[in-house]
């Protein structure tokens, strides 16, 4: 699931315009939105992360990606760097 933080995001015609471009963009794309917190979800189906950005921006909107725990987890095999010395 891709996260974006839309900040000018602030009312049920925002939340419209952009479930409306993104499914646009991915017709069977699962689309979450939670305007308080100012994040779109979305599960893709065929678009990747830049053609649903641009789908945003393409409406009006400014959407910022936000890495999901999934994402910011360490990889199998360590944890990066910063000194950690497990593995």
């Amino acid at each position: 699931m891709l996260t974006f933080e839309v900040k000018d995001m602030t009312c049920g015609h925002c939340v419209g315009a952009i479930t409306q471009a993104l499914q646009a963009a991915d017709p069977a794309a699962r689309v979450e939105v939670d305007l308080a917190g100012h994040l779109v979800r979305v599960e893709p189906a065929a678009a990747d992360a830049a053609a649903l950005a641009r789908a945003i921006e393409d409406a009006g909107y400014t959407p910022q990606p936000v890495a999901t725990a999934a994402e910011a987890a360490p990889k199998a095999g360590g944890c990066g760097g910063g000194g950690c010395r497990c593995g």
